[in-house]
């Protein structure tokens, strides 16, 4: 067992957020001591409701989350909120816009705010975000949002981290129908339409209805919510919404399967990741990453070949 990781997960247990930031670090950054602190925290998940929120930039995504959160923290919850922001060219940070425009609510000690770099991950997410909430969910947090980069309809990976998907639009953009046409509506468990005080709110909305099929397979009916959250206006009504959504999961036991398939694509992802590396190290070690990248570049074989072998060496040598 890595030194260390079980003190500092019994601390962050206990409450010390400075413990649970290195936690939250290393399981970001992929560190065998993550790996090591997943093992120990997985067991206490299972209990927050996960919340994604995704929709194009600028539909007020941020906005929405810091009056979502001040809501839920008015009816006694306490909130988790992963922030995926864009990667930095430079540092391969997180350029932590979000982080900035919830200064707000970083002094409540029942909320944790935890932004991370993309790190050119496509679908939305961060490679680790799943993880991340994990951690959270763990730590004892009721809700945790999730929120996308804001890359557009491509943003369905939401869907492998959370409950509830919430897609925000807003009106006024001169795309309506291009917007209803995107795929990222179809993950929807709850459609916003946000900034509802501009015009055309009215037509985006009944085009929502029109044009969307609001009926899931399990027999839940997504609703539309109108909201202006830098007014806080219809911030209750999204709450009660989310709440439903939940009760939806639990009664009718739609909840199981959803956990079903979450499950799914966490072993996947880890099985994917896993393999990743293992091929890469062995790889790396003799040399034969390079032979092939160079056999690959005088055209000698094909990529996939190439990888076929890498992966090959990589199952071989774990049996």
């Amino acid at each position: 067992m890595t030194q260390g990781v079980p003190e500092l997960v019994e601390k962050a247990l206990a409450g010390d957020r400075r413990s649970l930031s290195r936690l939250l670090s290393l399981v970001e950054n992929g560190y065998p001591e993550g790996k090591e602190a997943m093992r120990l925290l997985y067991p206490r998940t299972g209990r927050a409701h996960v919340v994604g929120i995704t929709g194009a930039a600028g539909s007020g995504k941020s906005t929405l989350i810091f009056a979502l959160a001040q809501e839920l923290r008015r009816r006694g919850r306490t909130v988790g909120v992963v922030a995926v922001d864009p990667t930095s060219p430079f540092s391969q940070g997180a350029l932590l816009g979000d982080r900035v425009r919830m200064q707000g609510l970083t002094s409540d000690p029942g909320v944790f705010i935890r932004s991370m770099a993309s790190r050119g991950a496509v679908g939305g997410l961060a490679p680790a975000t799943m993880d991340v909430v994990s951690v959270l969910d763990a730590w004892g947090m009721d809700i945790i949002i999730v929120e996308t980069v804001g890359a557009g309809q491509d943003e369905v990976q939401v869907m492998d981290a959370a409950h509830t998907v919430l897609v925000v639009t807003v009106p006024g953009t001169g795309d309506e129908i291009q917007a209803i046409k995107a795929g990222i509506l179809e993950i929807a468990h709850i459609l916003v339409v946000n900034k509802a005080d501009l015009p055309r709110a009215d037509i985006l909305a009944n085009q929502l209805a029109e044009f969307v099929n609001l009926d899931k397979e399990d027999g839940w009916r997504v609703p539309i919510v109108r909201t202006v959250a830098i007014r806080g206006d219809g911030i209750g009504d999204l709450v009660e919404a989310i709440d439903a959504h939940g009760r939806h999961l639990e009664t009718t036991g739609a909840g199981r399967e959803v956990g079903r398939e979450r499950a799914r694509r966490r072993l996947l992802y880890a099985l994917f990741g896993h393999l990743w590396e293992e091929a890469l190290r062995l790889a790396q070690e003799d040399g034969r990453l390079e032979e092939l990248v160079e056999a690959v570049a005088q055209r000698e074989i094909d990529p996939y070949t190439a990888a076929r072998r890498l992966a090959d060496r990589a199952t071989t040598r774990g049996r």
